[in-house]
């Protein structure tokens, strides 16, 4: 758990508030017409980040990886109440300096927020295309 005032982050899939993240996930461009069951499938699969405010979920973001050489960066969001608050820019560096694939490949794929995951050491490969080494 790594906490900031009254917001909490856990990479704890049993603390995921399924229905807060299928909120989240609709209000993206990326995910608003997965249907459940591929989000559950999704989390199940995932080392996933709960970004709580008090005990509700305002951010996620998952990772699924092989522990070994790559690790996928994925759905990262949080709620539009809570943005420009830093909150992505902490779940981002909580994520992406995870020790069980820091020293890895990290990979995303995003059509926007170049500039916050650029901070992370991430550079655009191709338009929609983003790595870190």
């Amino acid at each position: 758990m790594y906490s900031k005032g009254n917001y909490y982050i856990y990479d704890d899939r049993n603390k995921v508030q399924f229905d807060e993240v299928k909120s989240l996930l609709k209000q993206s461009y990326w995910a608003s017409d997965r249907d459940v069951e591929t989000i559950q499938i999704s989390i199940k699969n995932s080392i996933c980040f709960s970004l709580f405010h008090n005990k509700i979920q305002v951010g996620f973001g998952r990772v699924v990886t092989d522990f070994a050489s790559v690790a996928y960066i994925s759905d990262v969001i949080i709620d539009s109440e809570h943005r420009s608050e830093g909150l992505g820019k902490w779940l981002v560096d909580t994520i992406v300096n995870d020790p069980r694939w820091k020293s890895k490949f990290q990979l995303l794929v995003t059509d926007d927020a170049h500039s916050l995951y650029e901070k992370f050491g991430f550079s655009s490969s191709h338009k929609l295309m983003s790595t870190k080494v």
